[in-house]
């Protein structure tokens, strides 16, 4: 189970990480460009994805992942804490940066989902 302390380490590792705290919510971006939310009263993030990414987590784990909203091409997943390992938080926190990040900043850093 992922916590919350370990949410924040994950994404505070990542490159440009800009963390701002709201009333309900924290938000994550990357250069301006939002990539995930945490809800502390829920103990659940949000986190950018493929589509096809987003469905086949919502297929595969209901109890863990549920659609959120899709924009842009791409589709956003709710995950519960309780439900994911930190190894796993890390991967789908790094692809929901990689894919806000612009490519150069992007090429500078390690692919951490391998």
């Amino acid at each position: 189970m992922a916590t919350s302390k370990q949410l924040f380490k994950i994404v505070d590792a990542l490159a440009e990480v800009q963390r701002s705290s709201g009333q309900q919510y924290d938000t994550f971006r990357v250069r301006g460009k939002v990539f995930g939310y945490f809800w502390p009263r829920t103990q659940t993030v949000g986190l950018k994805q493929t589509l096809s990414e987003q469905r086949a987590l919502v297929a595969e784990r209901p109890d863990v992942f549920e659609e959120q909203f899709t924009a842009g091409g791409f589709g956003w997943v709710v995950v519960y804490l309780e439900g994911v390992e930190a190894d796993e938080l890390r991967e789908l926190a790094f692809e929901a940066w990689r894919l806000s990040a612009p490519d150069e900043l992007v090429a500078q850093v390690p692919d951490l989902a391998r």
